[in-house]
């Protein structure tokens, strides 16, 4: 490529057009272009060898303000439309009234045949007269976490258990006819919800709600078991168990056991299995006829389980049967989640010779006409003192700049090597 420095012409009155008279051109290697677009004179080339990339996973409390657990009494429901309430619920960390009340995650509930929402519409006996919420939502994640030839079985979460699971044999196959979900926030989780480190502790009534409360706890199987692979990224087991460890005294196989659920953590998606959760924590029978509430006092609430109201004749709000389950914990930690990043380090090795860097192009550091070492002490060994390293792209664009800690004594006697570690 031929780099023009300097090119003269001049007008031509009988064609019309400009002629070059002379030209200052050179071909461009790479170097002096750099040069002539603004970096530094003496500047020294980083190569290759001197440049070291790595990534480095950080962690970080999940809910506000950093913090890693949430208890019962601070999870709330946020303010929603009635067109949204069909779909999901929003959960906040404090009173939905204060000013700092800000949504922490999603719960949701899906129904294969829309079980749960209105599919009747305007008809008084077709059943099956509209797609229901619900089964809109249920499709969703299955186009959304399943592969192509698996999406028409739907959810097959409690037959890998043998611990009260849906066998191969059932008239649909072992399949889930209904799930709940927990979906994290992507401005929370970051890359992914960190693995082996959470807990969802879920507080409920059993079938004949008698007072008596059935406590579940859940966290998944990554440290055991390895992960199945799926659009949505690595899939891993929720079973029973804290922090990443399973109970049980074969945790390798507590999935084979019982499955509550399965973990998306690139997803930030916790998609739980409603036969097995009914199972565990069935809740008043009375309450699969009623509509779920957000109540601030549990305590004498029927729908305080995760049978779920089947009505097709309007919004059964089945899944605030999650986050009722969450509060009931009480002042204890009903959930307890990180996030996970993953940051990219660029450590560059800025190598500073003995002939290199002992001038100054401060104006103070020469005087006179001669352009002398203005100290005459200085004169055959100038003394200069390093205080930053910029980093220029091959452009000459100043990308970054990095101060030290203290001045570095340099002279044509000494040689220095400076690291800089970008992360981002």
């Amino acid at each position: 490529m031929r780099i023009y420095n300097e090119v003269v012409t001049i007008f031509n009155d009988l064609t019309g057009q400009w002629d070059t008279i002379s030209e200052d051109s050179f071909e461009y290697n790479g170097n002096d272009i750099m040069l002539a677009q603004g970096l530094p004179v003496g500047a020294t080339p980083i190569n290759d060898t001197d440049t070291v990339a790595d990534t480095v996973k950080t962690t970080a409390g999940y809910f506000t303000n950093g913090d890693g657990t949430l208890t019962g009494t601070e999870t709330y429901t946020g303010s929603l439309s009635d067109s949204n309430e069909k779909h999901y619920f929003n959960a906040v960390q404090t009173h939905p009234d204060s000013s700092s009340a800000v949504v922490q995650f999603s719960t949701t509930y899906g129904h294969i045949l829309g079980m749960g929402s209105d599919t009747y519409g305007d008809s008084l006996s077709k059943a099956d007269n509209l797609r229901g919420e619900v089964q809109s939502i249920y499709r969703q994640f299955t186009s959304l976490l399943l592969h192509e030839n698996e999406q028409s079985g739907g959810f097959k979460i409690s037959q890998q258990g043998s611990a009260g699971a849906i066998g191969s044999g059932d008239a649909n196959g072992g399949r889930d006819d209904y799930f709940y979900a927990l979906v994290g926030k992507r401005e929370r989780f970051k890359d992914r919800i960190n693995k082996k480190a959470w807990t969802i502790v879920l507080s409920g009534s059993n079938s004949s709600g008698g007072g008596t409360s059935n406590v579940l706890y859940l966290t998944d199987d990554s440290k055991y078991a390895s992960s199945t692979a799926t659009p949505a990224g690595p899939r891993h087991n929720i079973v029973s168990g804290a922090l990443g460890v399973p109970t049980g005294s074969s945790p390798a196989v507590a999935y084979a056991h019982k499955t509550f659920g399965w973990f998306y953590p690139e997803m930030g998606i916790m998609l739980f299995s409603g036969n097995q959760l009914s199972a565990s924590i069935p809740g008043n029978t009375a309450g699969t006829a009623m509509t779920a509430s957000f109540k601030t006092d549990l305590t004498a609430d029927k729908t305080l389980g995760f049978g779920p109201n089947l009505n097709q004749k309007g919004n059964s709000k089945n899944a605030l049967r999650f986050i009722n389950c969450l509060r009931h914990v009480g002042s204890g930690n009903a959930l307890r989640l990180r996030s996970e990043e993953d940051q990219t380090q660029e450590n560059y090795f800025c190598r500073i010779k003995a002939a290199d860097y002992n001038f100054s192009a401060n104006p103070t550091f020469s005087s006179g006409s001669d352009n002398k070492v203005r100290h005459v002490s200085m004169h055959g060994n100038p003394q200069t003192f390093i205080s930053g390293v910029g980093l220029y792209n091959s452009a000459g664009h100043l990308l970054a700049v990095a101060k030290l800690s203290s001045p570095l004594k340099k002279n044509f006697a000494s040689e220095a090597t400076i690291k800089v570690k970008l992360t981002y």
